[in-house]
């Protein structure tokens, strides 16, 4: 896939995407895709956006770079970064700049 951008996300909020683990996987929820501000930077070669995913498990991922499958998209790697817990489970946020 070329570079990602929001517009690739935008459809596929609330669909599933499977977090290869090895020997197992869990599945994530997009829960949120939004535009972040823009930089001003030269030379950037998308607009910066945010990813929220949702996981229905208490264990909490460590962030790094994880390997994910989506119907939609197909294969991606995203760094992940815990940043919520709440009842329903942990929240994971991707930065794309």
């Amino acid at each position: 896939m070329e570079i990602v951008t929001l517009s690739h996300f935008a459809g596929c909020v609330g669909s599933a995407f499977d977090l290869d683990l090895g020997e197992s996987s869990v599945v994530l929820t997009l829960a949120e895709a939004r535009p972040l501000p823009e930089t001003g930077l030269p030379g950037i070669r998308r607009s910066p956006f945010s990813l929220m995913f949702r996981s229905g498990s208490q264990v909490v991922l460590p962030q790094k770079l994880y390997k994910l499958k989506n119907a939609t998209l197909g294969r991606l790697e995203i760094f992940l970064v815990p940043v919520a817990r709440d009842k329903e489970g942990i929240v994971y946020q991707a930065i794309f700049n």
